[in-house]
Parts: structure tokens; sequence; C-alpha cells
């Protein structure tokens, strides 16, 4: 994975100005095409990039199982044809996808939030998992995902996105500049697995978000723990289907927003 790169720096501080070379995160555009029609452009760290495509997929509603893929393969770029920047996804059928299409992550301002989550309720099931998580076992969560952060701890500036089963075992850990493209890589890499993740718990090291937690209900996962901050939709979401959310998550403390029920002080 190219997740990082060399770059020489002035580093100043109160005692002394000195040339340095530093990791910093790469961030490259990527192009994600459906049976050859361009569906989005995202910036993304390169690497686990098919991951990253069927994420989107699957989030976004255009394949509900690994079984409608056909091939993942990456197209050349005419411009620049040393960069792997444009994956094409071949379904097996051949619908059309419109390259004019909102996605869900995308269109959440405030003007269209509610014909969203109407669109949302029309597509997604409540989730009704049955999982229960101790409070102890949540408050481990934030230093394993950070122990299992490779580019993290040479860059300092990239996000991370776990899945976790019950006894906070690690099973799947991705990051990515950007926390909605690491969520994508997460759920593609489990999708294209096999993994079910209807018992899991999804931790995320940035906020949580409506675009994280629209991309949690598709997937039905029944557990998503922020270490930062959730936003209204997000809870509101959360809320109306069934799914636990958990901000602030920091040392021995946290903020349940939703289905507490899901949570035991053991």
């Amino acid at each position: 994975m190219r997740g990082s790169k060399r770059v020489s720096v002035l580093k100043v501080d109160e005692k002394q100005r000195q040339c340095l070379d530093d990791d910093v995160v790469i961030e490259e555009p990527l192009e994600i095409r459906v049976n050859g029609e361009s569906l989005s452009v995202t910036m993304r760290t390169p690497g686990d990039d098919f991951d990253l495509a069927l994420g989107l997929l699957w989030t976004e509603g255009i394949i509900r199982s690994r079984e409608e893929i056909g091939t993942i393969a990456y197209c050349p770029d005419e411009e620049q044809p040393e960069l792997r920047n444009i994956v094409n996804v071949l379904l097996v059928d051949d619908r059309k996808i419109k390259s004019s299409r909102l996605l869900w992550s995308n269109s959440s301002c405030g003007l269209c939030g509610k014909a969203t989550l109407q669109a949302i309720h029309q597509a997604c099931q409540p989730i009704s998992s049955s999982l229960l998580v101790s409070s102890e076992l949540l408050f481990s969560l934030p230093l394993r995902l950070r122990q299992a952060q490779a580019n993290f701890e040479r860059t300092g500036g990239i996000h991370a996105v776990g899945l976790f089963d019950a006894q906070g075992s690690l099973l799947v850990l991705r990051e990515d500049i950007g926390r909605h493209n690491a969520v994508d890589k997460v759920l593609g890499a489990s999708l294209a697995g096999g993994l079910p993740v209807s018992e899991t718990i999804m931790v995320v090291s940035g906020r949580l978000g409506f675009e994280i937690a629209q991309k949690a209900v598709v997937a039905g996962i029944p557990v998503v723990v922020s270490i930062s901050a959730a936003s209204s939709l997000a809870i509101e979401l959360a809320t109306d289907f069934g799914m636990t959310a958990v901000g602030f998550l920091r040392g021995r403390s946290m903020n349940i927003y939703s289905h507490p029920e899901r949570i035991n002080a053991g």
C-alpha cells in the first residue's frame, strides 16, 4: 500500500530550525466506474482500492451481495499511465448506472437531508441484532485500533476504521485519508471475504457523521463507536434504524446516543 511518502520539511521549534525528512499521507483521486460508466470520484489514500469500490457500491445500494460482482480491474489512465487511479467494476448483469446519480453519502446537506433519509428508509431494514457488549470491552477498543494503525504511526494524519467481534478481536482494519473511504474499504473487504457483520462493532477514529452512519445502517452493523463527536443526523438515523451509536469514547468515558440496551456495565 502506498500510504505515505517522504518529503523534506523545515522543522522549527523554540530551540532550533532544522531540515529533515518526514512521512506524509498520500492523497490521490480514484474514479470508480460500474460497467464502464463513471459513478464517483473520491480523494483517497491508495491501497485496498477494490475494497473501496465494493464498499461504496454496497453502501450506496447499487449491489446487495458479492454474487452481483463479475470482475474488478484497474483501467489505464491515458494521461498518467503510471498511476492506478481508475477502477472498473463489472456487474454480473449489464445494468446502466446514471453518471449523474446522487450518492446518499454526498446528499446530507440541509436542503436534501430529509429526502435522503426517506430514500434510505425505503431501501434499508431496521437492525435486529441481539449483540450485547460490555462497557469495559468498548473502553479497550480505541487502543486496540490505534495499535493496529501502521500508517498513523508514520504520518499522524490518516483515519482508521476497524471491525471487532463481541470478544474484542480485530477482524478487519483499513486506513485512509477520508473517514468514509476507510469505512467503505472495511465493508468492501468484509463483503468480498464473506464476513458477516451483523454481530460486529465498528470503531471509527474520526467523527460519526451522517455518511458513516448511513453506510453502517446499509451493512446492518449494530454498534458504531466513534472516538470523536456524533452529528444530529447520524444520531437520528441510528435511532430510527435500531443502531447503537457511541461518541467521545475516550479513556473510561463515552456518550451513548441511541439504543443503549446493547451495552451493559459489566
